[in-house]
């Protein structure tokens, strides 16, 4: 199976690279392309994307080619209250990495279901049982000593779970943990 591409049109620059950031985290094996215009990516193959996170201020410019791919486009708001968007999802690009981490992951739930796993992605049974615990009191934001007085085991055990689940997983940040934690039912979403 070939990796899906996202495009990211939007003209912020940091927006962009945050985003694309963040997806790369969140959907490792996806080809993310960002686009400063709509006039780059038609000057790209523009029907070729699995996804379109675009900002607002394009899909209103260009909304016909937008309303063609609706199921595959998702508006960027900027936390203000937005015109509604019948069927059209949105994205506050303007919260916190954690929240924006989860909306990303119900987006991609509810686009995909039953696809919850990458196809390339390391499976939760990589992890022993006690890497397994570790993860999910990371997921929920504890800090080591935390960890460590909550399973009853040394300081220098949890640092070595977390590195060993940071070299099973490839995945460095507790941000990137969280997401694989909620994407592979470590953890719920709504109960972090």
């Amino acid at each position: 199976m070939s990796s899906p591409e996202i495009a990211i049109i939007d003209p912020n620059t940091l927006s962009c690279l945050g985003l694309q950031n963040l997806l790369e985290e969140i959907i490792p094996t996806a080809v993310i392309r960002p686009f400063g215009s709509f006039s780059q990516l038609m000057d790209d193959t523009p029907d070729m994307y699995a996804h379109y996170f675009v900002s607002a201020q394009i899909y209103f410019e260009h909304t016909a080619f937008f309303l063609e791919r609706k199921p595959k486009t998702i508006v960027l708001t900027n936390g203000e209250p937005a015109t509604p968007l019948p069927g059209i999802h949105t994205l506050n690009i303007f919260q916190n990495e954690k929240r924006l981490a989860k909306d990303i992951l119900q987006l991609h739930r509810h686009g995909h279901p039953g696809n919850r796993h990458g196809t390339h992605a390391p499976s939760a049974n990589d992890l022993s049982p006690r890497e397994t615990e570790v993860l999910a009191l990371v997921a929920k934001g504890c800090i080591n000593k935390e960890i460590a007085d909550r399973l009853h085991i040394s300081l220098t055990t949890v640092i070595s779970h977390r590195k060993n689940i940071t070299e099973k997983l490839g995945i460095k940040s507790v941000s990137g943990l969280t997401i694989y934690a909620v994407m592979n039912g470590v953890v719920e979403a709504d109960g972090m």
